[in-house]
């Protein structure tokens, strides 16, 4: 009899390190200011800093802690640093990060009900809460012929709305035969780039895409949408799918959806709804006019990893009819069948997104939820946006910048009224620099700043001290003409 072998990291070994970690991660958090936001290391340094063959030996805990400061940390661009007003926030905290903690302990494969009960149940269970909390229509909740399931991210929910349209339209006859190239599907020339990757995996080809023209403030022009559905059916397409956003990532515009949902169904196309980022502002009621008209939708998406403090991965997908997503994804091989999923009494999640494996995402949803409560999150909202309509008075204060676009929520899109190259030079500069994080965008061309407030650590100080470099700046390059 062979012996197993024994490298296991016991109980008290994984206490013991468990607690230096915890603590590693605290301390991270209490000197993150000290960092520059953005990494400043060269490509490929981080690499050539790392032994060229993996140890043939175990190492000491303690020794691979220390690299983390040595050979990690100058590759990290601080998300988390409370000066980053880049993206979108990918935020996490403190209650989200020992759900993900408590999520990997367990080792959940949530793939059936039967492989963990609880893991599906909190979830089916927090994508009800969730429905509540951002005021969305009952149509999506379990309770119903719909319900929610919690993707890796709103590019995989995405994928999966374009599944379950191409199905929809063809009967479910692309799932067996494939398809014709008939397949039209339409979004916005600002909707996010997901939406032709999913075209792309779909296999209805790019050039099946519509990117419908926006309007001056950035929005979907439903007109034009109309018009182009009836051409395509005219030429001997099949329209099948519409994808309008709430809140774009240039610049977080918002599509008409009462309108487009109106089109959608009167031409019988799915509307999916993308509304990653700025879903999280309809906890508090008095930005809710942004789902007006999501009762029209098909499917709905929006993460918690962006504003709602819920560390990565984490995307909310809803669904109106849960049996077309059910039917378009569903496979089940012998190894799968067991009593529960034969009862048709429990929900298998392997059925509602494409991988089968799925970690215990709900637990760290779930305890955000609860350590922050509804009006604590709501705070923080109402304090970014807040925050934020404080920016835009100081850029219209300024003579020397402008506003690209008509401010929404918590991100204010603005400019160098000399034009890209002293935008460009100020963000550039403002980034080396280290103390605050910057991106951009073009809208109508033009390249474009973006400062977007809603990282959870971010306070009024953060944002006063951003706009005072970015001033201190501008006058420095100024001077250097």
């Amino acid at each position: 009899m062979s012996e197993a072998p024994d490298f296991h990291m016991t109980p008290n070994e994984f206490r013991r390190h468990g607690y230096a970690m915890i603590d590693w991660i605290a301390d991270y958090y209490e000197r993150i200011e000290s960092f520059p936001v953005l990494s400043q290391v060269n490509p490929g340094e981080i690499r050539a800093s790392l032994p060229k063959n993996p140890p043939e030996e175990g190492e000491p805990f303690e020794a691979i802690l220390a690299d983390i400061d040595r050979l990690i940390l100058p590759g990290i661009t601080h998300w988390q640093s409370p000066d980053f007003f880049g993206f979108f926030p990918a935020n996490a905290s403190g209650p989200s990060i020992l759900g993900d903690l408590l999520s990997s302990g367990l080792g959940v494969q949530g793939m059936l009900w039967a492989t963990s009960p609880a893991c599906t149940e909190l979830e089916t269970h927090v994508c009800d809460w969730i429905v509540d909390l951002l005021g969305l229509p009952d149509l999506f909740k379990s309770t119903g012929d719909g319900g929610g399931v919690i993707q890796d991210s709103a590019s995989n929910a995405t994928l999966c709305a374009v599944l379950a349209a191409r199905e929809q339209a063809t009967n479910y006859g692309f799932n067996e035969k494939g398809g014709d190239g008939k397949l039209v599907a339409y979004t916005s020339t600002q909707a996010h780039s997901s939406i032709e990757k999913a075209i792309k995996i779909a296999g209805l080809g790019t050039r099946r895409l519509r990117a419908v023209p926006v309007d001056d403030r950035f929005a979907m022009q439903p007109d034009v949408l109309e018009k182009w559905i009836k051409e395509d059916r005219a030429a001997g397409f099949t329209p099948c799918f519409v994808c309008a956003t709430v809140g774009t990532t240039s610049s977080l515009a918002i599509d008409p959806v009462p309108e487009i949902g109106r089109i959608c169904r009167q031409h019988n196309l799915w509307l999916h709804i993308d509304a990653a980022h700025a879903g999280t502002a309809a906890l508090c009621p008095e930005f809710r006019f942004i789902h007006d008209g999501v009762d029209l939708a098909d499917s709905y998406c929006f993460d918690p990893h962006k504003w709602m403090f819920t560390n990565f991965d984490c995307d909310c997908f809803f669904v109106r009819d849960r049996s077309i997503l059910i039917n378009t994804l569903s496979i089940l091989p012998e190894y799968l069948r067991n009593e529960a999923t034969a009862s048709g009494a429990v929900i298998d999640y392997r059925d509602w997104q494409v991988p089968l494996g799925r970690r215990f995402r709900a637990l760290k949803l779930w305890f955000v939820i609860r350590h922050f409560g509804v009006e604590g999150l709501r705070q923080y909202v109402r304090f970014h946006v807040t925050m934020t309509q404080q920016i835009v008075d100081w850029v219209k204060a300024d003579a020397r910048f402008e506003l690209t676009a008509p401010p929404m929520l918590n991100l204010v899109c603005f400019r160098h009224i000399d034009g890209d190259k002293p935008t460009r030079q100020l963000m550039e500069r403002l980034n080396a620099e280290g103390h605050i994080y910057l991106t951009h965008t073009k809208l109508n061309g033009r390249l474009t700043l973006r400062f977007c407030v809603g990282q959870v650590h971010t306070q009024e100080q953060h944002v006063i001290r951003a706009w005072k470099r970015i001033l201190e700046m501008t006058d420095k390059l100024e001077r250097g003409r």
